[in-house]
């Protein structure tokens, strides 16, 4: 039976090396299938890894729709065994559905990617569906650690190193602190609730009590 299984964590824990890596998996025992994404960092059409692994994707736009893909490859004499969506938390709640669809149906395997929360600690519209109707909900076991050292588990935005709680909601941005444009920076839950940064950390705490050495 197929599954539609979703992967989940805060940023900077390594969704998008699991997905390049399940893709291999599947490819390498001889398996057929694509892979999507959706405001990639690199680009239109790509799904990257922080480590520098990349691989050519289809974009997912607002208005694309899985079933109507899947069922025109599959009537051209194209053959689908899974799909791979990383950035699963950018996609509409209906596309989560036509991914369902796909599962049940055709018995194709969809491994889906992507974060819970924003930078206001809400649920992204993908993400509460996917939570709703997957199969199997797995949390990412590789920690992303918040400046002080405890394991991250919120997604802030930051402008200039400085937290933002309004805005909108896709704003694409990296991993980058310190900046004077839009980034994003993961903490734990203590000091997401007073937005304290590490840039913040560096500039309002001693030495002494910051952790890794004074480094954060």
């Amino acid at each position: 039976m197929a599954d539609l299984l979703y992967f989940t964590g805060t940023m900077d824990c390594g969704k998008s090396t699991l997905a390049l890596q399940m893709d291999h998996n599947h490819a390498a025992r001889g398996r057929l299938g694509r892979i999507f994404t959706s405001n990639d960092r690199a680009g239109e059409s790509t799904l990257s890894s922080r480590l520098g692994l990349e691989a050519e994707a289809i974009e997912v736009k607002p208005d694309f729709d899985f079933w109507q893909y899947v069922v025109d490859e599959l009537t051209q004499g194209g053959r689908i065994d899974y799909v791979v969506c990383d950035e699963a938390q950018f996609y509409q709640a209906e596309q989560v559905e036509q991914l369902a669809r796909l599962v049940d149906e055709l018995q194709i395997d969809v491994f889906c990617f992507g974060i819970l929360t924003d930078f206001r600690a809400r649920m992204f519209p993908g993400s509460a569906r996917l939570v709703e109707l997957a199969d199997r909900m797995e949390l990412l076991q590789v920690e992303a650690l918040c400046w002080c050292g405890e394991r991250a588990t919120h997604n802030a935005r930051t402008v200039g190193g400085e937290m933002v709680t309004e805005g909108e909601q896709l704003v694409v941005g990296d991993m980058v602190t310190n900046a004077a444009h839009v980034a994003y920076e993961v903490l734990c839950r203590r000091h997401h609730r007073r937005r304290l940064t590490a840039a913040r950390a560096r500039a309002t705490l001693s030495p002494e009590v910051l952790p890794f050495g004074g480094a954060v």
